[in-house]
């Protein structure tokens, strides 16, 4: 039995691949168990949102996936005519990038190479136990026993996580209904936009190009068949003919590179944390595909534990703050159920009100308040938390609308003049404290807040309003202070 591990991540996808970044980040001696033994070639997720390219850029890599990727400014909700307008969110990252998953994952995984990180595959585990202290963790490599013993573990292992079993947390939500099949496909006879939704009386169809410049994923429902289980195979056969009867024609799909069946079963972890174990990303939610989401939230699920947990780990804050993964994710894990219900609801239904109800909510989706607001919702933009994390003291505030909502990668001019932008201060995983002073001798209590002292007066936005911002690592605002009172910075976790 190893005990040389602070965490163990049993799961290698992206999910539990970031984790495991986010921890050797911060000087944690973190462990990968992935029972596959090579990376996997399939690419169930083919979208990364604004807010996970956010995520990448608050570390300094986004310009991996960019390089790589294909980047649409608009995007389906519902599968509604009227397309989602990414381009007007204030981010750097007004769209939604087209890239295989497994792109996705290769990026992510050379990242956790790069910071150390033991990436054990073809271990499969079979056993998670917990006690006063430590996290045991058996399975086999083949026909070898293995055995570990950390300070925490995660489940990042997948709809039918062992882990969740293991502690016997309910997976609670609606079982299959509906089914959708997906395949990756070259195009003989494409159509001329490049995103296109279509639902009509024989049902529903989306396609979008995969971001390799040569596949497109069309997406299918047929209203003639009856429901099958994702587990009945599909052919290229029955995708081609259902695409037609929807679209008017023949797309002339070729050489695929990957079919599946999809439902639109929705599940929810009943908690996220047991004891020293936590859930993330499918092993605590998983929902039907619409929208794209369900990998960027998994991502974001793991961007939310890894610094907290890296804290408890190095003594920097109590055990308290891990309670906070599940009161910040969870409802956002509540919320992509619901969203995409209601997505495969109106995909799904294809009698003459059904199409009036869509046409009718697609004319509301050219109101600009209604299509942003869905669009802060689907691509992330939107989340923030509302409880403070710990108690501040120094005239720390937690303002409502403020605290907890995220920055984004604004540019600021330095008390020196000069200009910078802010997540590079994020990059190390470290708290920020933005200070707006002209000279102040103020120096944090603890040591992993970096302190960027900004012009006062010529930063607009949030730092117009306020004489200091404490940003989390994750980028979420934290506290604010009103009055610089050129005090330390104190708070308890």
């Amino acid at each position: 039995m190893s005990n040389e591990f602070d965490v163990v991540v049993i799961g290698g996808g992206p999910v539990g691949l970031w984790l495991a970044c986010e921890l050797a980040l911060a000087k944690v001696k973190v462990l990968v168990l992935e029972r596959r033994t090579e990376r996997v070639t399939q690419s169930r997720a083919l979208t990364l949102h604004g807010r996970t390219l956010e995520v990448f850029a608050l570390r300094g890599i986004a310009e991996r996936f960019l390089s790589q990727g294909r980047p649409n400014p608009g995007f389906f909700f519902g599968g509604l005519d009227t397309l989602l307008d990414f381009s007007t969110l204030e981010s750097r990252f007004p769209f939604t990038l087209f890239l295989p998953q497994a792109t996705t994952e290769r990026l992510i995984e050379e990242r956790a190479l790069e910071l150390g990180v033991d990436i054990r595959r073809g271990h499969l585990v079979e056993q998670v136990e917990q006690n006063a202290d430590s996290v045991i963790v058996r399975g086999r490599n083949g026909e070898t026993p293995f055995g570990f013993a950390a300070r925490y573990a995660a489940g990042a292992d997948g709809a039918r996580s062992i882990v969740r079993k293991a502690l016997a947390i309910d997976f609670v939500g609606h079982p299959a209904r509906h089914a959708m099949t997906l395949a990756d496909v070259a195009l003989d006879a494409p159509p001329e936009k490049p995103v296109l939704t279509l639902v009509n009386e024989a049902g529903g169809l989306v396609l979008a190009p995969r971001g390799d410049g040569v596949h497109h994923r069309i997406g299918v429902i047929d209203a003639s068949s009856p429901y099958l289980a994702s587990s009945e195979l599909v052919s290229l056969a029955e995708v081609a003919a259902c695409a037609a009867r929807i679209f008017g024609r023949d797309l002339r799909p070729r050489d695929p590179v990957w079919i599946s069946r999809f439902t639109d079963e929705s599940r929810l972890a009943e908690c996220y944390r047991k004891g020293r174990i936590f859930l993330a990303g499918d092993a605590a939610h998983i929902n039907p595909p619409m929208g794209g989401q369900g990998m960027n939230v998994g991502i974001q699920d793991a961007m939310n534990l890894g610094w907290k947990l890296a804290s408890v780990i190095h003594g920097t804050a109590s055990d308290g703050i891990l309670d906070s993964y599940q009161s910040e994710r969870r409802p956002i894990g509540e919320a992509l159920q619901d969203d995409t219900l209601a997505q495969f609801a109106l995909f799904s239904a294809f009698d003459p009100p059904a199409l009036a109800l869509r046409r009718m909510l697609s004319g509301f989706l050219r109101v600009p308040e209604v299509n942003r607001q869905l669009s802060d919702q689907l691509s992330g933009f939107g989340v923030a938390y509302p409880e403070p994390l710990f108690r501040a003291e120094h005239n720390w505030e937690h303002r409502k609308g403020v605290s907890g909502h995220r920055l984004s990668d604004r540019d600021l001019v330095l008390r020196d003049g000069s200009r910078t932008t802010l997540y590079p201060y994020l990059q190390e995983g470290r708290w920020v404290l933005l200070q707006v002073a002209a000279e102040s001798n103020a120096k944090p209590v603890r040591d992993e807040i970096n302190i960027v002292s900004v012009a006062p007066g010529a930063n607009d936005g949030l730092l117009g309003n306020f004489a200091s911002m404490l940003v989390r690592p994750d980028g979420y605002v934290a506290y604010v202070r009103a009055v610089d009172d050129a005090g330390g910075i104190e708070f308890a976790a």
